[in-house]
C-alpha cells in the first residue's frame, strides 16, 4: 500500500479542486490521437486542445495495433471523431532499438529470459507511419469517414511534421 501513497495524496488534493467532471466522453473538438506511451508527450497541449477534446490511444512506437483500430473505430462511430492523427516521435526507443536488443536489456533487467516477448521494434519510422495511416485510411469502418494524418513530433522542440 506505501508505494502509492504519495499519489493517492496527489490525487485527494485534485479531487479536491476538481472541476473536469461532467463531460459526456465523446471528443467535442473531434480529435482522435495515437501517439506513443512517452513522458515528453503532453497530448493535449502539443495541439492546442483541453480536457474533453480528444480521444487518445497510447501504445510503446505510437503504433496502429488492432487495438488502436478498435478505439479509432469506436471514436468515428460512437464519439463524434472526425480527424484522426498517428503520432510517433523522434528519439523513440522503439525505433532506436532491435527487437534483440530489446529482449536482452528486459532479460537482464527482469533476470529471467524475455527472448519469447514481442516489441514491434521499428526499423523505419517513417515508412511505418505511412503504413499506419494507409491502414487507417483503408479500414472499412473509417474510410471516407474521418480525416487521417501521420505526423513525427520532435521530442527536443514540440513541433509536429506531417509525413502522411
Amino acid at each position: 500500500m506505501d508505494d502509492f501513497t504519495d499519489l493517492i495524496q496527489a490525487n485527494r488534493t485534485f479531487a479536491d479542486t476538481f472541476d473536469l467532471g461532467g463531460f459526456d466522453g465523446k471528443a467535442h473538438a473531434g480529435i482522435a490521437l495515437v501517439t506513443c506511451m512517452d513522458s515528453r508527450i503532453d497530448p493535449l497541449r502539443m495541439l492546442g486542445l483541453k480536457h474533453g477534446d480528444a480521444k487518445i490511444f497510447r501504445n510503446p512506437g505510437g503504433r496502429v495495433t488492432p487495438q488502436a483500430l478498435e478505439a479509432l473505430v469506436l471514436g468515428v462511430h460512437l464519439l463524434n471523431v472526425q480527424r484522426i492523427l498517428v503520432v510517433p516521435h523522434t528519439r523513440c526507443a522503439m525505433a532506436s532499438a532491435s527487437e534483440a536488443e530489446l529482449r536482452v536489456r528486459v532479460g537482464e533487467s527482469a533476470g529471467v529470459d524475455a527472448s519469447w516477448q514481442s516489441f514491434g521494434v521499428v526499423t523505419d519510422q517513417l515508412g511505418q507511419l505511412r503504413e499506419d495511416v494507409e491502414k487507417v485510411r483503408t479500414h472499412p469502418l473509417i474510410s471516407g469517414r474521418a480525416a487521417v494524418g501521420g505526423f513525427l513530433y520532435d521530442v527536443d522542440t514540440g513541433l509536429l511534421a506531417q509525413h502522411a
